[in-house]
């Protein structure tokens, strides 16, 4: 009997169970029934001020805002640093929904900046757009894990008069330099959405060395007059002139989900390491293939690599169908930023409409063959063998038959 080709039979979406200690520290949240982050018994600190102090100490910053989403950390930076309906916001075009959703959020508009082979920001089209639209901001997505070269970004930003907003969702843990991520801007934002480098199922964090951006920040999140409850925020002095001014746009995190949280972060530099043997184990799988593209990591990166990207370039669109049909039918899942409709949480800057998008011809160059997979830490480096290996075998085999297919399978982000 002979064997058929190899199927791979795992989850891409299954996440690894939140560690014992949140589960306890979630159940006494639960047994004493304070979970609002203000409400409080005598002498207690509420687990979601320990978590913000916690991760100040982990990245290096002074203060530190728990919030409750990644958008909400975003679109609660930009207002904190004071753009307002009409401004202009830099960003990169290859990012998702939420970022380009909290500068419209805000009622400002998003300018979108072409990206690398590298999936990084170009800084030469970012002059020109900062140039070109006044915008004063960046929004900087480290999409998907990728750094850019954050010494050339800062200082291009500082000769532009350009405040730099940092978009770390998929980037905790992750460095340029030694410097962590989300401590180069005025403002780092991280996700804590399941799919993230912890999992709180939602939630988000602000970081900043600035007291009056933090201060209102805290404001912003709805902590009324009870600001002096924070242990990682400016001192009550820092509130003082502004308290009555900065409108409650609450968007508070929970002391349910600190709780899960504070353990998680303790995990984080193993967690790091477990994703790169990951990664690399994908990357020498899929090395030298034929027709397909590694993205290449520079020195000064460290990263988390919970996603790998590769790229097919100058392949027809019906070619990519084929491959991710192939795929999909030996259990791989892949996702296409090159569709022509959104699919999932998978879409691309001229999907967004309510941002009066312009054509960007190197992105979309980029986009068109762009695939994308999820690694979680469920995955052990012999299923991401297996998982390179169908890989390598289905683009050489769609590039052999010359198989195109007009109907993509529909799978999620």
């Amino acid at each position: 009997m002979i064997d058929g080709p190899e199927r791979f039979n795992g989850s891409f979406t299954q996440q690894e169970p939140i560690p014992e200690e949140g589960i306890e520290a979630a159940v006494a949240v639960l047994r004493h029934g304070r979970l609002h982050r203000y409400n409080t018994a005598p002498g207690e600190v509420a687990e979601t001020a320990l978590l913000e102090e916690e991760f100040a100490g982990l990245v290096g910053a002074k203060y530190c805002l728990a919030v409750a989403s990644g958008g909400y950390a975003l679109g609660c930076a930009l207002r904190a640093v004071g753009v307002a309906a009409g401004d202009a916001v830099l960003t990169n075009a290859f990012t998702l929904a939420p970022v380009p959703g909290s500068i419209a959020a805000v009622g400002a508009w998003p300018v979108f900046v072409e990206v690398t082979e590298e999936l990084t920001i170009d800084l030469a089209h970012l002059e020109v757009m900062a140039r070109e639209s006044g915008a004063r901001v960046l929004m900087l997505s480290h999409m998907r894990g990728h750094l850019c070269d954050m010494d050339a970004l800062m200082a291009l930003c500082g000769r532009l008069g350009v405040t730099v907003i940092e978009d770390c969702a998929h980037t905790m843990g992750a460095s340029w330099r030694g410097v962590p991520s989300g401590r180069h801007g005025l403002v780092g934002c991280y996700s804590m959405q399941t799919y993230k480098h912890v999992n709180s199922g939602e939630g988000g964090l602000l970081v900043s060395d600035d007291p009056q951006v933090m201060a209102r920040a805290v404001l912003l999140s709805g902590s009324y007059m009870l600001y002096g409850r924070h242990r990682a925020a400016p001192p009550v002095e820092a509130f003082e002139a502004i308290r009555l001014d900065v409108p409650n746009v609450s968007g508070r995190m929970d002391n349910l989900r600190a709780a899960i949280l504070r353990p998680q972060l303790r995990m984080l530099d193993e967690r790091r390491e477990r994703w790169g043997v990951l990664y690399r184990t994908m990357e020498a799988g899929l090395r030298d293939t034929a027709g397909l593209r590694l993205v290449e990591r520079p020195e000064e990166e460290v990263y988390v690599a919970s996603s790998f990207q590769f790229l097919l370039p100058d392949w027809a669109e019906g070619r990519v169908r084929a491959l991710l049909a192939r795929c999909a039918a030996r259990g791989v899942e892949l996702k296409w930023f090159g569709a022509a409709e959104p699919v999932a949480f998978t879409s691309r800057y001229e999907h967004w409409a309510y941002a009066r998008p312009v054509p960007l011809p190197k992105t979309d160059k980029v986009l068109a063959g762009l695939m994308d997979m999820r690694l979680p830490l469920t995955f052990s480096p012999a299923d991401v063998a297996m998982i390179a290996r169908i890989i390598r075998a289905e683009v050489l085999a769609v590039q052999q038959s010359g198989e195109e297919a007009v109907v993509a399978p529909v799978v999620g982000d």
